[in-house]
């Protein structure tokens, strides 16, 4: 707590941080539909040379980032309090868009039919990255706390990378198995990518998703060393435990 903040009023950061997170969280569940295709110098043995990934990596990316920096000036139970409320916010942002959608169109608005395929994300898709969102951002804030109770307050850039890299592995894989093997043969809706294909898009994915997660390790250090200069010190273990 901030020593000249009142009791019970959130930071600044706090509120940056959240909103940081509901604003990437939204971003990335609207812009999920739209395929990136990234060509690469070289190629790769699983992907070649093109990485395919979802529009929304960057976005959620971001999600990752902010809860880390949460979890690390706030303590666990802030941070997990933060992704399970954005879990539960992932429905009514799809509740929205969907009664959109639904609702008539006025002659002069833009075509219902490229507005539903821009917004309107397929059953499969939706399933998959709620899954892969529950998991994996619980998974990162508990292995970015667990990390701390063996480290202490050093080593923020080993915390940052463990829990986001083996996160987002986890995020990936539910994922793209889910929303392009599993959904499809259950519920019967779109087609089943075959193995190779399912490999290389996780591949794919994940490479960028691990560049993003080492690149914005010292963004991560300048938003915590901000904020404490400001606030004070490090979460109480009493707010960790």
């Amino acid at each position: 707590m901030s020593r000249t903040q009142p009791r019970g009023v959130p930071t600044v950061a706090q509120v940056a941080l959240i909103g940081l997170f509901v604003t990437a969280l939204v971003t990335a569940q609207l812009t999920a539909s739209k395929v990136l295709a990234f060509e690469l110098p070289v190629a790769l043995p699983v992907t070649g040379a093109q990485l395919a990934l979802p529009g929304a990596a960057l976005a959620y990316a971001l999600t990752f980032l902010a809860s880390d920096c949460y979890t690390e000036l706030y303590g666990r139970r802030a941070g997990q309090v933060v992704v399970n409320v954005g879990f539960v916010l992932n429905f009514v942002v799809l509740a929205l868009v969907w009664s959109t959608i639904a609702a008539p169109a006025a002659p002069t608005s833009v075509d219902p039919g490229a507005f539903e395929t821009a917004l309107g994300s397929s059953t499969n898709i939706v399933i998959g990255s709620l899954l892969a969102y529950v998991v994996s951002q619980n998974w990162d804030v508990i292995v970015f706390h667990r990390i701390r109770e063996y480290t202490g307050p050093e080593k923020l850039w080993l915390r940052n990378i463990a829990s986001t890299a083996s996160s987002q592995a986890i995020d990936t894989v539910i994922f793209v198995t889910v929303a392009f093997a599993v959904a499809p043969a259950v519920l019967g809706v779109g087609g089943v990518l075959k193995p190779d294909l399912l490999l290389s898009l996780i591949v794919g994915q994940y490479l960028l998703k691990l560049a993003i997660a080492l690149l914005d390790t010292p963004v991560v250090y300048a938003i915590v060393s901000l904020v404490r200069s400001r606030e004070g010190g490090p979460a109480e273990d009493a707010s960790t435990a």
